[in-house]
């Protein structure tokens, strides 16, 4: 299984893909033809190679991907909204022999699969269509059947390649055939229904448009429109290229507002940049656009979610198999601390639950002495009788089965067996409880009866306390000498030997306490 930061990882990764994908300027125009992106620039044809054949080249067109609404029902008629567009283009012919190109086209058409895909007429379509266009030429080929007044001008076609109204382009002193790029406008007025072009080299527009013709759009416009630019080279060869493009619409304009005060923001279409759609102050935005759009982020936010559910579901599979890890090694580490015991008279392994009912749940109330690493309990065990229960501290258990308590079980189960030293009941390890059951001694410690904090008549006479000096001494004998492997007791003082009688002749000391140290020589 993966770390999980390689997950972080991976999922960085393709949030940052899915961020990248959807700023790019050019997702929402579609290419069609021989049209491609190259150097910020959406070039429709390209020079041929040689001219010599005139074979048809394909038509290049960039068309915004999703349809524009320019038609809107009001409560006495229907009403077009007003458009600007702002462009920049560049014509590049290839040198004699070869013919220049046919020109570049501003295009309306309501749909994208009804235009030609042959070559020829800067990509419009020769013949009257069920769906018509509106469109603005460049044209830079002189074509007498077509009413073309040179090959150089700008025409304006309303539902035929036969223009209405065009103009000379070089009495303005503009030549689309020279390389220079141009910029162009083109603007729309439904309250005047007038169809207004500008053309200039610069990117200042000039105060006259060259071009004024009446159009009224609404009798050729449909609700939705798709909105782009179409190029061909017929039998010639060019560039034709746009560098810059701007497109905006407007509900209602007062007569005499400007509309380059008002276009250069809530752009529909912006190439280079796409800002994308937002609500116009004077016009509303593209409703079928913005829900693409709100489509799209819903979309995006869906697989993040997925992503980070993906995410939250390895990284918890990835705790689990590491708990379960973890569990198996703390058992085998019992399991390996028990088989240290095999082979000897192990007490009886008792449940924490029973322990814990003979504790009243280690009830503070039933603690008879304390030490640095346990606290210990008297309690009464069905099976045992009065006990004292040693509880072993958390904070000690370093290792999973607890250094000292591994240490004290075996050497209390593996060779202690003394009269004078306190007895193993049973034991339990469970979780990280850690607890030994001893026989319990009444009288408490030594330390206690010598300082009389017991009853006054239970005095201890002389030789009471040389039974119990003998006593303490035998068993330090057989620990220190005698015992198979040599313990030392680190910690024989008055408070961790134990009295269990003190009456009569032979008084006896048991002992071993929760404070009892014990070290192999």
């Amino acid at each position: 299984m993966m770390p999980p930061f390689i997950h972080l990882l991976l999922l960085f990764s393709i949030i940052t893909f899915i961020c990248a994908s959807s700023s790019s300027p050019t997702k929402n125009l579609t290419l069609l033809g021989s049209a491609h992106f190259k150097n910020n620039s959406i070039i429709l044809t390209q020079q041929l190679a040689t001219c010599n054949s005139h074979p048809n080249s394909p038509t290049g067109r960039v068309l915004h991907s999703y349809p524009i609404r320019f038609l809107r029902s009001s409560s006495n008629a229907t009403a077009t909204v007003s458009f600007s567009t702002r462009f920049s283009a560049t014509i590049i012919p290839s040198p004699p022999p070869c013919l220049p190109g046919e020109g570049i086209a501003f295009l309306i058409v309501s749909d994208p699969n009804s235009l030609p895909h042959s070559d020829g007429y800067l990509g419009l379509p020769d013949s009257p269509l069920l769906d018509p266009f509106f469109a603005v030429e460049f044209d830079t080929t002189f074509n007498q059947a077509l009413g073309d007044i040179n090959d150089n001008h700008v025409g304006v076609d309303v539902g035929s390649i036969i223009s209405v109204a065009s103009i000379d382009l070089m009495s303005k002193g503009i030549d689309l055939k020279s390389g220079k790029t141009i910029t162009a406008w083109i603007e729309y007025r439904d309250s005047e229904k007038i169809i207004r072009v500008w053309v200039h080299y610069t990117e200042t527009k000039p105060e006259n448009s060259i071009l004024a013709v009446p159009v009224d759009l609404s009798k050729i416009l449909k609700e939705f429109m798709y909105v782009g630019f179409s190029a061909s080279n017929g039998r010639g060869s060019a560039i034709h290229s746009i560098e810059k493009l701007q497109f905006h619409t407007f509900e209602s304009l007062s007569p005499n507002m400007q509309l380059e005060t008002v276009s250069s923001r809530n752009c529909l279409i912006c190439y280079p940049e796409d800002p994308g759609l937002e609500e116009s102050e004077l016009g509303m935005p593209n409703k079928h656009h913005r829900d693409n759009r709100l489509i799209e982020l819903a979309l995006g936010l869906g697989c993040l979610i997925v992503l980070l559910i993906i995410l939250a579901s390895c990284l918890m599979v990835y705790c689990i198999c590491l708990t379960k890890r973890r569990t198996i090694k703390q058992r085998c580490n019992e399991q390996g601390q028990m088989y240290r015991f095999q082979g000897t008279r192990m007490p009886k392994k008792l449940k924490l639950t029973e322990i814990k009912s003979a504790t009243k749940g280690f009830d503070q109330n039933r603690i008879i002495g304390e030490g640095a690493s346990s606290i210990v309990y008297e309690a009464n065990l069905p099976s045992c009788g009065n006990v004292a229960v040693k509880r072993f501290s958390k904070v000690n258990q370093s290792s999973s089965f607890g250094n000292q308590f591994a240490t004290e079980l075996e050497t209390m189960v593996g060779c202690l067996r003394h009269k004078n030293l306190v007895k193993l009941q049973g034991w339990c390890c469970e979780g990280n409880e850690l607890v030994l059951v001893y026989e319990y001694m009444p009288n408490g410690s030594l330390d206690r009866i010598l300082h009389r904090r017991m009853n006054v008549n239970r005095s201890l006479t002389f030789d009471k306390r040389l039974n119990i000096l003998l006593g303490v001494s035998s068993a330090l004998v057989y620990l220190h000498e005698e015992c198979e492997r040599q313990i030392i007791h680190r910690d024989s003082v008055r408070s961790t030997e134990m009295v269990g009688r003190i009456c009569g002749e032979d008084a006896e000391t048991p002992w071993s306490t929760p404070r009892t140290h014990f070290s192999r020589a």
